[in-house]
C-alpha cells in the first residue's frame, strides 16, 4: 500500500483547496462513512484494471487503515487524515475504520468492485 498526502494549494477563512492528478475515468463510488464504521475487510486480485491498484481518496476526516499481504500474518496500521490518497495493491487485505466521519472517493464502479472482491 502507498499512502500519499494530497497537495494543499492554499488555505483561508473558507477552508482549503487541494489538487491531485486524476488518473482514471468512468464511474466512481462516493463514500460517506460515520465515525466507528468499518469498511473493507477484503482484498482484490487485480482482475479489474481499477483494482490494480485500488485507488481510494479520503477527502476529509480521520481513519485507521489496517492492511496485510494475504500470504502473511504481519499486520500494518496507519492513521491518516484527509486529504490523502491510498493505493491498495492486489492481494492486500485491508480495512478502513472511521476515527471521525469521513468522505472518500473510490476510483472504480460498484460493478468492478463486486467482480474483484474476495474475503479471507
Amino acid at each position: 500500500m502507498i499512502i500519499t498526502p494530497i497537495t494543499l494549494l492554499g488555505t483561508d477563512e473558507r477552508g482549503f483547496t487541494a489538487e491531485y492528478p486524476h488518473e482514471r475515468t468512468g464511474d466512481h463510488i462516493i463514500v460517506f462513512r460515520k465515525a466507528g464504521s468499518i469498511s473493507g475487510r477484503h482484498y482484490h486480485k487485480g482482475l479489474s484494471a481499477t483494482k490494480d491498484p485500488e485507488i481510494f481518496i479520503i477527502f476529509n476526516g480521520a481513519c485507521t487503515i489496517n492492511w496485510r499481504d494475504i500470504n502473511s500474518e504481519e499486520l500494518h496500521t496507519d492513521e491518516v487524515v484527509g486529504p490523502v490518497k491510498l493505493a491498495i495493491f492486489p492481494n492486500t487485505w485491508h480495512e478502513i475504520i472511521g476515527v471521525t466521519d469521513y468522505t472518500a472517493l473510490e476510483l472504480n464502479s460498484l460493478e468492478e468492485h463486486k467482480a474483484d472482491t474476495f474475503y479471507l
